[in-house]
């Protein structure tokens, strides 16, 4: 079916006459066992689009259709792949590793390095001893890391294995092969929490478990900030970019920017990443800032309770978002900002200036993170929008949906905007029917609200498979900001050319200056 002097795509491939007949023939079969009938399809279908149904989906609890979220282990994952020589280690059956490398690579377009130690059916009965015991040998014979980051799936977790006990183990058998490899560990069951929940699980353990035993010397100049589970490389790099403008002792606590974006030539297992120096005497800084407060609610514990640490939050997205950021490192270091900064200020909000009559009472639905969705709803609001859906399926019991009201409290259409803490998309399609809004703001599993519903989606989130090089710019600080605004108002002025765009129909608002 494919000519090898002129392989097709999939796009046109399918279209073949050849293969226009296979799916005619399933077609056909489907429809006669009963499994089809068009008409029934589209009367459900017109259905599904109603109040009717749309009540009768909210009230869904049993089960999830296309979830805003992944599994903890994906966010342990990112944790240790933010540490220099460290190798992700998943204790766990060997499909889920693949998925976790997978996901990451369709995201950011480069290899990720991980490993499991291939749990199967036997495992899942007598438990994964034998192949922690195994798995941890080969992990440093093979790939010689300086640090092996384990955590957990759903196997591992509902028989109860002890990791700790575990790694005891595996350390007693090796004949001395990990004596020197550090081995931090966290349980993070898949059924649990979500990919947040694994990032903040992880980094608690890592950042406990590197510290022991080391003393506590208070570097008054030493502040960490940790990301949080971050998917724009460009926002790892403007932090960086902006810490240093006010010392050369503000270090990232898990950075992996450079891990995702190395690079052609010769490929290096390991890339970038926080020194295991760093990570070992972040007990000793003056301060953390942690950018993500609910990817991190239990490292803040650690931090504050545990070290005895100041400990600030963040969220560097949008105009005022980045300015408690920077304001907060001025007041820790005691310096003034500096000058390019309030020049990329400047610049900032005479772009909002320019963009604003565009995006003013424009209604948006939009889903992600927590803390994402702080940022970008805060963004949307100081443009004058309304942030008319705000889904957060994998929204904290706690805190969260006071925080987004608070800040939908500063905008004057706030009884228009509605908050839906622990909804899927699937609920979110049922709003967008019978309460539409002008544009959607979300990761690519927009996708297919967007054919069924006619919004346009602009792809601002975790993950985006299918458009490339997004993962390359910031969403946070001032640069951020101007990217965030060059993306949602050309979308808008792209919708517009394509309402107006009929010849002496629809042209009359035809305009070249925009």
């Amino acid at each position: 079916m494919q000519d090898v002097e002129n392989i097709v795509n999939g796009q046109k491939l399918f279209l073949k006459p050849e293969y226009q007949e296979v799916l005619k023939n399933k077609k056909q079969f489907e429809s006669a066992a009963g499994a089809t009938s068009p008409e029934r399809v589209a009367e459900v279908q017109k259905w599904t689009e109603s109040w009717d149904y749309r009540e009768k989906n909210l009230a869904r609890e049993a089960i999830t259709v296309n979830p805003a979220k992944a599994c903890q282990p994906l966010g342990a994952v990112m944790v240790a792949l933010g540490f220099e020589n460290t190798m992700p280690y998943v204790h766990g059956s060997h499909g889920c590793v693949a998925y976790f490398r997978t996901y990451f690579t369709r995201h950011f377009k480069e290899p990720t390095p991980c490993v499991s130690d291939s749990m199967s059916e036997s495992a899942a009965v007598f438990g994964g001893l034998a192949n922690m015991k195994d798995g941890l040998r080969n992990c440093n014979a093979l790939y010689k890391p300086e640090m092996i980051a384990v955590s957990t799936t759903c196997m591992a977790e509902v028989i109860g294995d002890d990791l700790n006990a575990f790694i005891i183990g595996a350390r007693e058998e090796a004949e001395g092969e990990l004596d020197n490899i550090l081995i931090p560990h966290a349980h993070t069951p898949s059924f649990v929490g979500s990919h947040i929940t694994g990032y903040d699980n992880m980094m608690k353990a890592t950042l406990e478990q590197l510290s022991e035993g080391v003393t506590k010397e208070v570097d008054a100049e030493r502040i960490n900030i940790i990301p949080g589970f971050e998917p724009y490389l460009g926002s790892l790099k403007e932090i960086k970019k902006i810490s240093k403008m006010f010392g050369d002792k503000i270090i990232m606590i898990g950075d992996h920017e450079e891990q995702w974006d190395t690079g052609a030539g010769e490929y290096t297992l390991y890339a970038g990443g926080t020194k295991i120096a760093d990570a070992k005497t972040a007990i000793n800084a003056a301060a953390t800032i942690s950018l993500q407060k609910y990817s991190t609610i239990l490292t803040a514990k650690t931090i504050k309770n545990k070290w005895k640490q100041k400990y600030e939050v963040c969220n560097p997205i949008g105009l005022s978002g980045t300015d408690g950021f920077v304001m907060k490192l001025a007041e820790l270091t005691g310096k003034e900002v500096p000058e390019e900064l309030k020049q990329q200020r400047a610049r900032l909000v005479d772009a909002m200036q320019d963009s604003y009559p565009y995006m003013h009472s424009k209604k948006f639905a939009i889903w992600g993170d927590p803390d994402f969705l702080l940022g970008m709803v805060s963004f949307l609001v100081e443009m004058g929008a309304i942030p008319t859906h705000i889904l957060c399926h994998n929204a904290p019991r706690k805190g969260w949906e006071e925080d987004m009201q608070e800040i939908l409290s500063k905008s004057p259409r706030a009884a228009e905007c509605n908050i839906w803490a622990g909804k899927d998309l699937w609920h979110l399609r049922s709003l967008l029917f019978t309460e539409p809004v002008d544009f959607m703001i979300g990761n690519v599993y927009g996708k297919e609200l967007y054919r069924d519903t006619k919004i346009p989606l602009i792809r601002i989130g975790f993950p985006i498979f299918d458009r490339h090089h997004l993962h390359r710019y910031s969403i946070s600080g001032y640069e951020g900001g101007i990217n965030l605004l060059t993306w949602i108002t050309n979308s808008i002025l792209d919708h517009l050319d394509e309402e107006t765009k009929n010849i002496a129909e629809t042209d009359y608002f035809f305009d070249s200056v925009r």
